[in-house]
């Protein structure tokens, strides 16, 4: 796995640098919602910032946040480049909802 590479070496990185081992940046937790519902046939919709605390209860403020990752660090420091695919892609393979 490539991240291991970034996962094995965080103490070469200088103090209170933050390693990640992500391929793509920018990833929405719509775009991730809507791929985990087409793959499990349930619908999702887009509620509004007002509609959020009802819909997801003491989770809406977490999921609300901005939390933006980025491997550009990682990769100056330790040279890992990633091989697997991203996120979305990975979760579109469909593999993750097959029935056991």
């Amino acid at each position: 796995m490539s991240a291991s590479k970034v996962s094995r070496t965080p103490w070469e990185a200088p103090a209170g640098a933050t390693l990640h081992a992500v391929s793509d940046e920018g990833v929405t937790l719509r775009d991730i919602a809507e791929v985990i519902g087409r793959h499990l046939d349930v619908p999702t919709a887009a509620v509004t910032p007002e509609e959020a605390a009802g819909h997801f209860g003491r989770l809406a403020p977490v999921l609300a946040a901005d939390q933006p990752a980025s491997s550009a660090l990682s990769r100056e420091l330790t040279g890992w480049e990633p091989v697997e695919p991203g996120l979305l892609d990975d979760l579109d393979k469909g593999h993750y909802f097959r029935e056991a």
